[in-house]
């Protein structure tokens, strides 16, 4: 049975695809057959022959190293850099939860560690037309916990905490917490790294410079956040 990891984060470009590859890769480099899988993404440009190219998907394979097809990654690929509920009514081709969930669990009947990337932040919009499809549907029909991606800096108690308690509103396990933009002896974002830990009641399992290229933690305390798949 695989184990999956859905990584969600506080907003939109705070780092989720960034620590998602860096997640991959110390997976695949520590012998685990592991995959990624996108259920939307946005703001993808074309390739030479004018087909959308899954940007996010694309960084991940190129910095973890994984041999999983670019295909399998990611049912829904948008041109617009909105969120797939309004890209897809701009270009069409709305979000199908059936189509998202048959793509992961493909994925999962052949990788043994699957890292799940959301669109935005917790309560980004994924269909809003043909059905009202939210990220926390998805979250739930894949039932996976989440590893939450914040800011290491000013605004992320706020941020940090308010995400928690959604999440914890609507029935989404926490994991734990990643700080992206961390930089090492800062006064603030050391407390803030206390401060969200009291607030939510889960650990800051890592903390990611601008520059690192691996993850600061080892391979069992994180393969101990995913959990089996549910079907």
């Amino acid at each position: 049975m695989s184990k999956c990891l859905f990584v969600t984060g506080t907003r939109t470009d705070i780092g989720k695809t960034y620590v998602s590859g860096l997640i991959v890769k110390k997976l695949r480099e520590s012998g685990v057959n592991a995959a990624y899988y996108k259920a939307a993404m946005s703001g993808n440009e074309r390739g030479a022959d004018k087909s959308l190219i899954p940007g996010d998907a694309l960084y991940v394979k190129k910095v973890s190293g994984i041999s999983q097809p670019l295909k399998d990654m990611c049912p829904y690929i948008y041109e617009n850099a909105v969120s797939p509920h309004l890209a897809s009514r701009i270009e069409g081709n709305p979000v199908r939860m059936e189509v998202v969930l048959d793509g992961f669990r493909k994925v999962c009947d052949s990788y043994e560690y699957v890292t799940m990337e959301g669109s935005g932040g917790i309560l980004c919009p994924i269909c809003f037309d043909e059905a009202k499809i939210w990220l926390p549907d998805v979250i739930r029909a894949c039932g996976a916990g989440c590893l939450l991606v914040a800011d290491a800096g000013l605004g992320t108690i706020n941020d940090v905490g308010l995400t928690a308690f959604y999440m914890k509103e609507h029935g989404i396990p926490l994991r734990g917490i990643i700080f992206n933009h961390y930089k090492p002896g800062d006064v603030m974002q050391e407390d803030n790294i206390k401060m969200c830990e009291y607030l939510t009641g889960e650990k800051v399992v890592a903390c990611v410079k601008d520059t690192d290229t691996e993850l600061d933690i080892s391979v069992e305390a994180l393969k101990a956040l995913y959990e089996e798949e549910k079907r």
